[in-house]
Parts: structure tokens; sequence; C-alpha cells
């Protein structure tokens, strides 16, 4: 459930909330850039475990959406301590083979907007590595999830 009050680029989005800890404090004090990277990945696992589609899943289909592209935008920094929010919607599919996600990490406190993202998607076979088709569960699951951008 999205922390109230914060202002989000789309609507109704899937989130996580944490804690800025020590190990994600780089020397210059403030969250290290692969920290928000780290996260998006964290969240977008969270939402395809809530739409069903956990690594069992993935193995007993023996198909995974993997990560071809990213894009990201650092707009402001977090320190040890703050409260942040990350959210992630699907923006974009084919339906077969591909999907974008976007994603948005505001800190709580203020609703500063300190990163904007995107990941790229392809389905693959896990045994080949090989592009394939997306499974009817694929394609249930992570259609209902679709957010227009």
């Amino acid at each position: 459930m999205p922390a109230a009050g914060l202002e989000w680029d789309l609507p109704d989005p899937f989130t996580i909330e944490l804690e800025v800890v020590a190990a994600d404090i780089d020397g210059l004090q403030h969250t290290n850039n692969t920290v928000y990277i780290q996260w998006s990945e964290r969240v977008a696992w969270a939402h395809s475990v809530s739409l069903g589609l956990d690594l069992a899943c993935y193995q007993q289909l023996n198909r995974a959406m993997v990560i071809i592209r990213s894009e990201f935008d650092y707009l402001a920094s977090s320190r040890l301590g703050d409260k942040i929010s990350v959210a992630t919607w699907i923006t974009n599919w084919d339906g077969k083979l591909t999907m974008e996600r976007r994603f948005q990490v505001l800190r709580i406190n203020d609703g500063a907007t300190l990163v904007r993202g995107r990941m790229r998607f392809a389905c693959i076979d896990l045994t080949s590595g090989k592009a394939r088709r997306m499974p009817a569960e694929f394609i249930q699951g992570y259609g209902k999830a679709l957010t227009p951008a």
C-alpha cells in the first residue's frame, strides 16, 4: 500500500517502503546510485510475486522476464535514515515477448522525487537463455497490471 499523500507520476503504483541504511551510503555520504537500481529490482520482483509470478512459477514454466535495458534519472539524494517509497508500474508490453516497467523513488518525509527509471524486460527460456514467447500465465498476470503511461 503506497504511503499516503505522495504524488506519483502514474496512478495506482505498486510500492515498497524502506529506510536508507549504512550499507546504502557511499563515500559522498548519500545513497549510492546502484542502490536505487537494486531497490527498483526489489519492487519489480515483489510486484511480480504479488501477481502470482514468483520464482517457483518461473521455474515450473521454464520462463523468466529478464532485464534487457535500464535507464535512470537521478534527481536528488537520499541519506542515512531517510524513509523511502519505491514504486513501479508496467507501462508497456507487446503481450508476446517484451514489457516495460517504470519506477519512481520518493523520500516520504517531503515527497521529493529522487529517481525516475525505466527497465525493459524480455521473456526467455530458462534452459536455453533464448528469447521465447510469454506463456499464458505471464500474459494473464502481467497483463492485468498494465498501466498505460
